[in-house]
């Protein structure tokens, strides 16, 4: 049998998953993604070390290959991830710092500057991005800035998933959609911004020559395959940013679909040939980039989402887990059990989901998460529906700025991620959104999506329509109680309200202790 394999790093696990050519997963091995407090001085300065990244994506390829025979082939691999994190390496390929990660808040100063100095407007219509604290070009300059004779002994700069990539070939590449978050890729050319690179003092012979997603990169090395348990010489090809090669797999690759990507970030996606840059498309605090279809762009909106579930779970969910371990059932399953004891909206209760900073329609990198409407008679159940109904609310402001700036209207949301099977938020979802949300039976649609870019390199798929229409599947669809999505419409304006009723408070908190 042939096999393309999917590697994916992502900011929890990082996961090497095979496919046959119909897309189904024949095997699969994970290693955790730990995320280091580099400092006790500074706890939110945080870290991944490029050694841990390397191991735990070599022992979950080799986990991965050893569940097949030996007469099956592997015939090609590409890998993608969680983009924007990356890691400086000297003349001998060696990295000289960690990947300051996307968790890490130390860059607010260059953020700072560069809305000073550079602007949102500057920024999006030339990037088609709007500036993040952890945007890419901000740790670069941190490190220039903050560690000079380390910076001085950088002679490329890696992106996390084309670190991994020349860790397997010993090449240098990055795709259009790896480039793209670090703020100095120019859209419309597809090619490093020479603007951008001279405003932020970035040298362009630092960063690899940007390329299409599915390109071919190189072939695994003897070491590379010594460490992982691929076959020396197994092509590999260009991957690309997590999301957008997730995208792939659910075949929103052409103009009118609406993509929900549910996981730690959950981003609102469409696709387009007619990408604009304008004022109006920017203050919706949408994203518009190169799409990983080749010759395609793409429209998104997007904040954090499931890491604040995973927050939850960790820090008020122990008996959850106690009886999920008592009873060998899945933690979530009893968490949402739970959830579905408090009524809609709550119990009063309401939930601004801004852990990691607002993004999208709003744009503040110092707003923060809160709980609002506690009383005396709130419990548990209330506080768990909140996270859910917030989160989804936050959807449906992303929905609906993804409409205005691309003047469509979703009828249908298809959705994919881990957050698919969690079937109480996709209902709510549906709920609260008033529009059908229709999964996909995808084992993991970013993995996937390298698999079908590296399938259509290696020519076993002649397009990536056709790699499309060979592997999809349909899954269940959750239908909206349009009676309880007319109660969520009066609570959504209230949610609306949450932000500047707490935009003070929560920069005079984040001040003291963010920073």
């Amino acid at each position: 049998m042939d096999y393309l394999l999917g590697i994916d790093v992502g900011s929890t696990s990082m996961k090497a998953l095979l496919f046959d050519l119909d897309g189904n997963l024949v095997s699969s091995g994970s290693y955790p993604t730990e995320s280091v407090a580099q400092d006790p001085k500074f706890p939110n300065w945080q870290v991944y070390y490029p050694e841990h990244i390397w191991d735990g994506i070599s022992d979950a390829i080799k986990q991965a290959v050893s569940q097949i025979n030996q007469n099956d082939r592997i015939i090609a691999a590409a890998v993608t991830g969680l983009g924007a994190d990356a890691v400086p390496l000297n003349g001998k390929g060696e990295p000289v710092y960690p990947f300051i990660n996307w968790l890490c808040t130390r860059t607010n100063a260059q953020y700072e500057r560069w809305m000073e100095n550079v602007g949102l407007d500057k920024t999006f219509s030339i990037t088609g991005w709007q500036p993040f604290v952890w945007s890419t070009v901000f740790r670069f300059q941190w490190l220039q800035e903050n560690e000079p004779e380390l910076y001085r002994q950088v002679e490329q700069w890696l992106i996390i998933e084309d670190y991994v990539n020349y860790k397997l070939t010993g090449k240098y590449s990055t795709d259009f959609t790896d480039a793209s978050p670090t703020l100095l890729f120019d859209q419309s050319s597809l090619t490093w911004s020479d603007e951008l690179l001279n405003l932020s003092g970035i040298e362009k012979d630092l960063l690899p020559t940007p390329q299409p997603c599915g390109r071919f990169i190189g072939e695994v090395t003897r070491e590379a395959a010594e460490r992982t348990g691929l076959p020396q010489g197994t092509p590999i090809f260009q991957g690309g940013h997590d999301y957008l090669v997730g995208t792939v797999a659910a075949g929103a690759i052409s103009p009118g679909m609406f993509l929900d990507v549910t996981g730690t970030w959950e981003l609102v996606i469409t696709p387009t040939t007619t990408p604009h840059w304008d004022a109006k498309v920017r203050e919706l605090g949408l994203t518009v980039e190169s799409h990983a279809a080749p010759g395609m762009y793409c429209m998104w909106a997007g904040g954090t989402a499931a890491s604040m579930l995973e927050w939850y779970k960790d820090q008020m969910g122990e008996d959850a887990q106690i009886k999920a371990q008592d009873s060998r059932r899945n933690v979530w399953s009893i968490l949402m059990e739970e959830a579905s004891k408090s009524s809609p909206g709550a119990n009063g209760v309401m939930f601004l989901p801004h852990f990691n900073g607002a993004a999208s329609p709003i744009l503040d990198p110092r707003s923060l998460g809160a709980f609002i409407g506690l009383n005396d008679t709130t419990k548990k159940a209330d506080l768990i529906r909140a996270v859910i109904e917030g989160l989804d609310f936050a959807f449906l402001d992303m929905l609906k700025a993804v409409e205005l700036g691309s003047g469509l209207k979703a009828d249908t949301i298809t959705a994919i991620g881990g957050g698919t099977r969690n079937e109480f938020w996709m209902q709510n979802k549906a709920d609260v959104s008033g529009r059908p949300v229709a999964t996909l039976k995808i084992e993991d649609a970013t993995a996937l999506g390298a698999a079908i870019l590296a399938g259509v390199g290696v020519g076993v798929y002649r397009t990536l329509e056709e790699a499309v229409k060979r592997v999809i599947k349909p899954g269940k669809t959750f239908y909206p109680d349009l009676n309880l999505t007319q109660k969520y419409g009066d609570l959504f304006e209230l949610y609306q309200d949450l932000y500047p009723a707490l935009q003070n408070v929560n920069h005079k908190l984040y001040d003291r202790y963010r920073l």
